[in-house]
């Protein structure tokens, strides 16, 4: 039986929850200037399936390529990295 190709990670911090069953993920990148050779940051937002509504904003989460669940949901939440300070 052959296995799942490789899906794409990343790791980034719960900006919205919202939605049932659904968090937005702010991931931030490095980028260097062509120029000034200054790293600048770029973030990027993705939708996310969270299925057990687990995750609550501000939480650092790893999000996993998925197969499209609709419009825009084309990731999923693997797990909690660290949970937001707070209650």
């Amino acid at each position: 039986m052959s296995e799942r190709g490789t899906r794409r990670t990343m790791v980034g911090t719960v900006v919205s929850d919202k939605m049932d069953k659904t968090v937005v993920v702010r991931v931030e990148r490095l980028v260097q200037d062509r120029r000034y050779k200054k790293y600048i940051r770029r973030y990027s937002r993705f939708v996310a399936h969270d299925e057990n509504n687990d995750c609550k904003a501000g939480d650092q989460v790893r999000i996993i390529e998925h197969r499209p669940l609709s419009k825009r949901k084309r990731w999923m939440v693997q797990e909690t990295v660290t949970r937001a300070a707070g209650v």
